[in-house]
């Protein structure tokens, strides 16, 4: 058999299309994770670990939380600063909200970037949590999440009061990372 020069050329350059489209791929997925570890604020034992996984064009936010009210709802919010040290988080500020919306029901549209759905605490106060969101990136961009705070609320978030769903104190945050 032999090969032409045409035919080498031809199958370097398919090499280095798919080489270039490999480090594309890995380039998309750097920066695509993060994580927050949540201490306990307002004087509460909450604490909780959260993960936010991009996927497409939607975020996996998993997340484990103790110290809770028991069987009880809480509000759950990206806040818009990095910044966890007041005793009570407000030092965290707003919730994040880069397209300057209404507060409202998570991935309805009609939302805060930072609004997320309520954890759920069992009888012991412990949860499990997992939602798939889409409205926020999970980098360091203008709709990124990444250097921002997530805070944990005393009472449930209920979706319509402005601007923030009158979900009360904060009882936990974490620099989002």
């Amino acid at each position: 058999m032999r090969t032409t020069l045409k035919q080498v050329s031809i199958a370097l350059s398919a090499a280095g299309i798919f080489s270039l489209a490999a480090c594309q791929s890995m380039e998309q997925g750097t920066g695509q994770k993060a994580s927050a570890s949540l201490d306990s604020r307002s004087g509460s034992q909450a604490k909780g670990e959260v993960t936010f996984v991009w996927q497409g064009n939607d975020v996996l936010i998993n997340g484990k939380f103790s110290g809770l009210k028991p069987n009880a709802e809480q509000g759950f919010h990206v806040h818009e600063k990095g910044d966890c040290s007041a005793p009570d988080a407000t030092s965290a500020g707003g919730h994040f909200n880069p397209e300057t919306k209404s507060h409202g029901m998570p991935n309805s549209g009609m939302n805060h970037a930072g609004d997320l759905p309520n954890i759920k605490s069992d009888a012991n106060g412990n949860a499990t949590y997992s939602a798939k969101l889409h409205g926020f990136a999970v980098n360091t961009g203008p709709t990124g999440i990444v250097g921002r705070s997530v805070v944990v609320h005393r009472d449930p978030d209920d979706y319509k009061s402005q601007p923030a769903g009158n979900s009360g104190p904060r009882i936990a945050c974490g620099l989002i990372k």
